[in-house]
């Protein structure tokens, strides 16, 4: 497998943006299904879709079956667990909050992995990263104002997200060195599957359904034939998953958590769109000042490792 070197934040960073835009797609369909569907349901066929596409195309260019054999399954059976539990939690929250909310409340996450690389991966965040990320926090604190809708009981399901994600992204780091992005996808695609089944075979058939809360419907309704045009959006969930993670995965190889955390900002710009453009929830003029923060903190933490990295290597 490939050791990180020297430089590789650059690169980290890229896939952890187009990671991003996959993911906001995965909200987006996410909050489109939540009226209609058990969130197993579409958990399950959407982890159908995904393994297909990682069958014929994420594989073969991975380095084929021998890349699925593992000597750390504890470690993975441990990070699918934290991502499974991690995409409920936000995706509860995205059935019941507006989706620019439920996405900037989880930017807590940056934040906790921060701590978490420092805490248990002994990494240096130093004083500029440090005020790059306080600044990203800020843009969120300015879109998501104290007293509004945000702040509701939902609103801790996107906060215990955020937490389970960072600590998914401790078991990457670990691994990174023994684990390729293929094998780490593959075995998330697996526990996403046997987890949903799971909870569809004894919850599927909707007796616990009927609650007025939307995130507990959302969780136990009963499950339905899809319609036409709803498979297509599962396909999309699947497509934009699994590429999505194999991103996510090789960008916490490639890079320090603390750095590439902070890129992950840039789905609270998506997302705003997303609310504008399907569900007409226009943003406040704040919302504006948190997205330029948010986007400026990540920018000039790509800038800053950027020259860093070119310093040592030419002279002009």
């Amino acid at each position: 497998m490939t050791t990180p070197e020297p430089g590789n934040n650059t690169m980290g960073a890229a896939c952890a943006l187009s990671a991003i835009l996959c993911f906001s797609f995965v909200d987006l369909g996410i909050k489109l299904l939540s009226e209609g569907y058990a969130l197993h349901q579409v958990v399950f066929l959407r982890s159908l879709v995904s393994l297909s596409v990682f069958l014929l195309v994420i594989l073969p260019l991975g380095g084929g079956w021998p890349a699925l054999r593992t000597g750390r399954p504890g470690a993975h059976l441990l990070r699918g667990a934290f991502i499974v539990c991690a995409n409920v939690c936000l995706f509860l929250g995205l059935a019941a909050l507006p989706i620019a909310d439920a996405v900037a409340i989880f930017f807590v996450s940056p934040l906790a992995i921060a701590v978490m690389s420092v805490i248990f991966l002994g990494e240096t965040v130093g004083p500029r990263r440090w005020t790059a990320i306080i600044l990203g926090l800020a843009g969120v604190l300015l879109i998501v104002q104290p007293g509004t809708e945000a702040f509701q009981a939902a609103s801790l399901l996107p906060m215990l997200s955020a937490l389970l994600y960072g600590a998914m992204h401790m078991v990457t780091r670990r691994v990174r060195t023994t684990e390729s992005a293929t094998t780490m996808t593959f075995y998330v695609i697996l526990t996403f599957m046997i987890s949903s089944a799971i909870i569809g075979l004894l919850i599927g058939d909707g007796r616990f359904a009927g609650g007025a809360h939307p995130a507990l419907e959302f969780l136990l309704r009963a499950w339905a034939p899809p319609s036409r045009g709803d498979i297509w959006i599962i396909v999309m969930l699947g497509v934009a998953g699994v590429t999505g993670s194999w991103l996510i995965s090789q960008a916490y190889r490639l890079s320090e958590a603390a750095f590439a955390a902070p890129f992950e900002y840039v789905a609270m710009p998506i997302s705003i769109f997303w609310g504008v453009a399907f569900f007409d929830t226009w943003p406040q003029l704040n919302a504006w000042a948190g997205i330029v923060l948010i986007i400026g903190s990540g920018l000039y933490m790509l800038w800053r490792e950027s020259a860093a990295a070119a310093r040592p290597r030419y002279r002009r």
